[in-house]
Order: C-alpha cells, then structure tokens, then sequence
C-alpha cells in the first residue's frame, strides 16, 4: 500500500508537470504535453443546474426519437449511436447489450478503451468533491477523484471554475447542487502505480458530486427522502451532458459508494432504471462500469453485476 506522503509527492510533481507542460520518463525521453493541457482548460465547460435542465430536454427528445424508429433500425441513417448487429433486438435487449462490469481503476478502464480498443469519444465520470477540486489530491488522500486529479491533467480545469465550488461551500445540505464540470480530452500521463507513462491518452471527464448519503442521514433527517430524487436526476444529467459533448463511449462506476456512504445496491439501481428503464442507454455506443472493489466479500461489484444481469 503506497503512503499518504508518498502520493502527496506525486500530487506536487504532477503540479510541476502541469506548470511547465512536459516531463521525462525512466528511459530518459521527454514526453510533451503542454498543447493538450491548454486544449483541455480552454474548452472546459461549467454546467449550471440551469443549463442541465435544457441539456437533459435534448437528451430525451433524441431517445424518444430513436425509440420511434426502431422498427427500422436497419436504417442506419437514422440511429447513427445503434450498432448494426442489434437490429434484432428489443430495446431492452439492446440497452442492457451496451453495458459492461468490469472490476477495474476508472483509469485501467479508460485505458482499455482509448489504447487497446482505439476507440475514440470516450469519457469518465469523476467521483467528485463538491466543494474541493481534486478532493484531497494534494494532502496524498487515495479515492478515485484524487487518483485521476494525480494522473492527469484534469486539475486545471476544475480549479478555474470557482462557481461551483464557491456555491456548494455555500450550501448547508451535503445534497449538494447539480453543478458538474466537462473537462474534455484530458492527458493521463500516470499509471494508477503512480508511474508516468511513457505514452499518454486523452479521455474527457464529468466531474459531478454524488450526495453524501452517510452526513444527510446523520445530521439532515429531513433531507434522507430525497436522496434517491436527487441521484437519480443527477445520473440523468451526467448522461445527458456526455450525449451532448459526442462522447459514445462511457466508464462509470460506484458513483458515491465510498467516503459518501451510497449504498452499492441502491446506487446500481439508480442507473439501471435511467439506462435501462429510461432508454439513456440507447444515446451510447458501450458503457463500463468499472468497480475496483477492495471490499473482502466484493459486494459493491456484485450489486453492479446483479442490476446488469441479462
């Protein structure tokens, strides 16, 4: 198990890598990255919970438009996000088709995809802090917002959207709002050992808070019935806001299952009834559920495999 000190260096080295725009590998050669960081910072966007409303409009005209088409989905004119093998299947058949669990890093996920799959238009989400970027990133704290704030050059971006975060610090309910943050083509230049890689990948990420279940249940008893209402809307618009940036590929995960104390079960149904039930799954060419589950019994990957079963 590597050290909180140790993690904490590298969060500064990264920070140096991000500054200066380049670094070197064990073998000596320097890798540059400088353009690719600037591309990601200057083409970041900031979704308001306003703005999400439109965004999650759009995203269900175009399924309800898909669903109407699919007695001809042979057409390919008209669902360019349906793979031509599933012309024979129902919608159920073909949402639950799309999705993947898999028990690894959000990173060995998205590396998965971008490098040995070559497939493009990929985005993760980011198990975000509401109210701090990176989370605990620069302290050496290890849970997966700080892994991909250590990895990659995705910090920058959130640091100059102070909306969000100036307004969740605000807020008194750890509900928190429906701000996220779409940092597209971000560089992962670490390997989850926190070795830097000799080749880098780009993925975009959505940084969106999930609810912290275990503080509303302990100090906000009004507020625990409208848990499931909140989650479910804000897996509605993270979805919705991948449709809208073009990204067809999606690695998601135990969304709020750590230090926020979702429960496993309740959070895999959450997004079976939105993917499945609601059809977003149909705006996607393949989601993973990635879960690296370090528990002994490993029942926070079991509820994702059970709510994704065929």
């Amino acid at each position: 198990m590597t050290s909180r000190e140790v993690r904490s260096k590298w969060a500064q080295e990264t920070l140096d890598i991000l500054e200066q725009g380049h670094y070197k590998v064990l073998s000596g050669k320097e890798i540059e990255i400088k353009s690719e960081i600037e591309y990601t910072i200057n083409y970041s966007v900031l979704y308001t919970p306003e703005k999400l409303s439109t965004v999650k409009e759009k995203a269900v005209a175009k399924i309800n438009t898909l669903l109407q088409h699919t007695t001809h989905i042979g057409n390919l004119n008209i669902a360019d996000l349906l793979q031509p093998e599933e012309s024979s299947l129902s919608d159920d058949e073909r949402c639950a088709s799309k999705i993947i669990v898999n028990p690894y890093s959000t990173l060995k996920a998205a590396e998965q995809l971008t490098m040995r799959q070559q497939r493009d238009k990929v985005a993760c989400l980011n198990f975000a802090s509401a109210r701090n970027p990176g989370g605990g990133f620069l302290g050496g704290s290890q849970a997966q917002e700080e892994s991909l704030a250590r990895s990659s050059s995705l910090y920058p971006s959130q640091i100059q959207m102070t909306e969000m975060y100036d307004y969740n610090r605000k807020q008194k309910s750890c509900l928190y709002s429906d701000y996220m943050i779409y940092s597209p083509q971000v560089t992962v230049f670490r390997e989850d050992d926190g070795s830097l890689r000799a080749q880098t990948y780009q993925v975009s990420m959505i940084t969106a808070p999930a609810v912290n279940a275990g503080v509303v249940r302990e100090r906000e008893p009004a507020n625990v019935d409208r848990i499931s209402e909140v989650m479910l809307e804000r897996i509605r618009y993270i979805l919705a806001v991948a449709a809208e940036q073009g990204d067809e590929y999606l690695v998601l995960g135990a969304f709020g299952c750590g230090v926020f104390r979702n429960d496993p079960h309740e959070v895999a149904a959450w997004f079976r009834q939105v993917l499945l039930e609601e059809k977003y799954a149909l705006l996607f060419k393949q989601i993973v559920f990635a879960v690296y589950d370090r528990s002994p019994k490993k029942h926070v990957i079991q509820a994702f495999e059970k709510a994704f079963s065929l």
